[in-house]
């Protein structure tokens, strides 16, 4: 059992080694955060979605921005797609779950607005709708995936794709640069 601890560490390590070494990716993740910093500037909003642990992971930043980081600030628009219980069952059941994300983004998404899907295979199809149904609103996409970037990655504007192909180990990555994303967007909107 302590051999099995210990690999995980050093794999979530070796994963979060590779990313410190991924000049591309540390830019898109700059980006990223100038992007969210430039719609809220704007007025605009930044809406989430992903699946599973990723709609977790969806709903955890959501709340970062939307309630607080670091200090105390005035709350920003952020908001996961998945929380409204009753919407996604209606959707799922009348059209089909694959619909729920995109159905959201025709009623909430505007030109401007920031759609960030997170999916480690970058293939979920109702997330891949909804980046699909955002492009054609004018919104900005930001996909958070795995190694590969999957069907996101030619639909991304910024694609936030980790070095690995092992989910957990995508997820905990995911988490880490959301978290960066956050920090770099309240500090900058916030001059702290």
């Amino acid at each position: 059992m302590n051999e099995r601890i210990s690999k995980a560490i050093s794999d979530s390590i070796a994963v979060k080694n590779a990313i410190l070494a991924n000049i591309e990716l540390k830019q898109n993740i700059h980006n990223a955060a100038t992007a969210i910093v430039n719609c809220y500037k704007q007025d605009g909003k930044v809406l989430f979605c992903g699946n599973g642990g990723s709609a977790a992971d969806a709903q955890h930043l959501a709340a970062e921005l939307s309630g607080r980081y670091y200090f105390d600030r005035p709350p920003l628009f952020a908001e996961a797609l998945h929380v409204n219980t009753s919407f996604i069952t209606a959707v799922a059941n009348d059209y089909s779950f694959d619909e729920t994300y995109a159905r959201m983004i025709k009623a909430a998404g505007r030109k401007g607005d920031i759609l960030l899907g997170l999916s480690t295979s970058g293939n979920s199809e109702n997330v891949v709708r909804a980046f699909s149904e955002a492009r054609t609103a004018g919104m900005i996409t930001i996909a958070f995936t795995g190694n590969s970037g999957g069907k996101l990655k030619s639909m991304a504007d910024l694609l936030l794709n980790i070095p690995s192909t092992d989910t957990p180990r995508i997820q905990e990555a995911h988490i880490l640069i959301g978290h960066i994303i956050c920090e770099l967007v309240e500090s900058e909107l916030f001059n702290k």
